[in-house]
């Protein structure tokens, strides 16, 4: 049998020159492709020592790195299962998941090492290391005592590879499933349908702790035995002055905004570009436009989701259309169906529903769930609401279930009313999205008092420190007498976005 482990893909697509360069720090810290097997295969026996095995679990909120790359490639080695969670999560939202993934290992940041020990002991994990983004941490260390592994655990296709958890609309995290096949096949279809090339030098500012920046961004350079010019953050400085380097990128809407803000971003610093792909967050058709006239380049705009990694992208050869996300890829089926699942007609609004390899294989130990979520005949329900032209083309209408997408990050209204309705003083609460020009959807919150203290909007913010991450905390907060409701009493938040639409110009 073949050994369908994602990593032995990557390790036969390596440059046969091993001082070629893959991750190019802007710091000054580099990864060249000859020492990969090497550093990983230590890193593979560092897990190995802590009792990491096929199938075991793998949690990992650090901050972006090298060592952190590696990794994912050792777990991807181990045949273990790599769960990475964004470094904005509270410890109290990380026992959550704790709780739900029982992870063999937990690692985390050095600085929140101690905060988050009692939260894994009290969520039965034992095993906790640290990593920081240079490298330091209590993980490396005991590195230097570790033999390089050369292993590459077999697996089939259907193994997972990964657990990325997205939150629900009953407030509560669930773990999509990942497998090898899933990635792979994903990985191999935007390899070619971007026209990934050997000299291409990608342009890497995005986190690696969701699908855009670890998987779409990643796989792609270690198809291409790519250089990628390895950026803590997103900086526009550091953008502009890379640029010229640089022949991909891949962002949200939040980096083209801000590019071109800056007076420097001209069409002469993009002369050596390729391709600009924009997702993770709805692309204005103004910030489309204006990205061409300035750049020369139309950005590509492309859809997809954690469960199903990217499902439709604008063509590489063919028009690029402003507020569109192209057509469904090759191998993904897309269909716009009714409530029932029946297919519609070109051209009506529906939801969006897909099949393919790229699927993924449920969610973990949530198998009612998973059932919900898929047709029986094995379509999924991306809950997003879609038009499909007669050509195939594919249009974001909505979303049927109120995510938020702000800052290219999904946001969950549930969760945060939740939050917001446990504090005193709160009798109820309704959570939107604005149109924000940065962000895609800035979060707003609207509040009913009950009477027994006074609330204001920095009282409620202040108060919500530490209870959510950042990225879910509202940008702007209204206390109103009463929320809008129809006569089966069911909140209208189609009315409250409309009475605060232009909460940010």
């Amino acid at each position: 049998m073949n050994n369908e482990n994602l990593y032995a893909l990557f390790l036969e697509r390596f440059p046969n020159d091993p001082s070629a360069l893959f991750l190019d720090g802007v710091d000054g810290r580099q990864l060249y492709y000859g020492e990969v097997a090497q550093r990983s295969g230590r890193m593979l026996g560092l897990l190995q020592r802590y009792g990491v095995t096929k199938g075991d679990r793998v949690m990992v909120q650090v901050d972006k790195s090298i060592e952190a790359v590696l990794l994912y490639l050792a777990c991807l080695r181990a045949g273990a299962i790599y769960i990475p969670l964004n470094t904005a999560y509270t410890p109290h939202e990380v026992g959550y998941f704790l709780q739900d993934a029982a992870p063999r290992l937990f690692v985390c940041t050095p600085a929140g090492k101690a905060a988050l020990a009692s939260v894994a002991r009290a969520a039965g994990v034992s095993e906790l290391l640290s990593l920081g983004s240079a490298g330091d941490g209590d993980l490396p260390e005991a590195l230097e005592s570790i033999p390089e592994s050369d292993q590459i655990v077999d697996v089939t296709g259907k193994d997972l590879a990964a657990i990325l958890y997205t939150s629900g609309t009953t407030g509560r995290s669930k773990g999509a499933m990942l497998s090898h096949a899933n990635l792979g096949s994903n990985a191999q279809v935007l390899f070619d349908y971007w026209r990934w090339q050997q000299a291409d030098v990608l342009l890497h500012a995005l986190p690696i702790f969701h699908v855009h920046g670890l998987f779409v961004a990643m796989h792609c350079a270690l198809l291409g035995g790519s250089r990628v010019i390895f950026m803590p953050r997103f900086d526009a400085q550091t953008v502009i002055d890379k640029l010229p380097e640089t022949t991909v990128m891949m962002g949200v809407p939040t980096f083209y905004t801000r590019l071109l803000e800056r007076a420097d971003f001209t069409r002469d610093s993009c002369a050596n570009m390729r391709l600009f792909i924009s997702g993770s967050a709805p692309l204005l058709a103004e910030t489309h436009r204006e990205f061409e006239l300035r750049t020369g380049h139309r950005i590509l705009e492309r859809y997809g989701m954690t469960e199903a990694g990217m499902i439709t992208s604008n063509p590489y050869d063919g028009e690029r259309i402003a507020g569109t996300v192209g057509f469904a890829l090759p191998s993904v089926g897309a269909r716009v169906a009714d409530e029932q699942g029946n297919e519609l007609p070109r051209g009506e609004t529906g939801v969006l529903e897909i099949t393919g390899p790229n699927v993924f294989q449920g969610y973990w130990q949530k198998p009612d769930k998973t059932a919900e979520e898929f047709r029986p005949d094995g379509w999924f329900i991306t809950g997003d609401i879609a038009v499909m032209f007669p050509d195939g083309r594919v249009t974001i209408v909505g979303r049927a279930k109120d995510l938020i997408i702000s800052g290219g990050f999904n946001v969950y209204p549930k969760e945060i009313e939740a939050q917001i309705d446990e504090l005193a003083g709160v009798r109820e609460s309704a959570v939107i999205g604005a149109p924000h020009a940065d962000f895609g959807e800035g979060v707003i919150a609207v509040v009913v008092a009950d009477g027994s203290m006074e609330l204001t909007e920095g009282s409620l913010v202040d108060a919500l420190q530490g209870r959510l991450a950042r990225f879910k905390q509202p940008k702007r907060v209204f206390i109103v007498d009463e929320l809008p409701r129809n006569t089966m009493g069911k909140v209208q938040k189609n009315v409250l976005r409309d009475t605060y639409r232009e909460t940010f110009g």
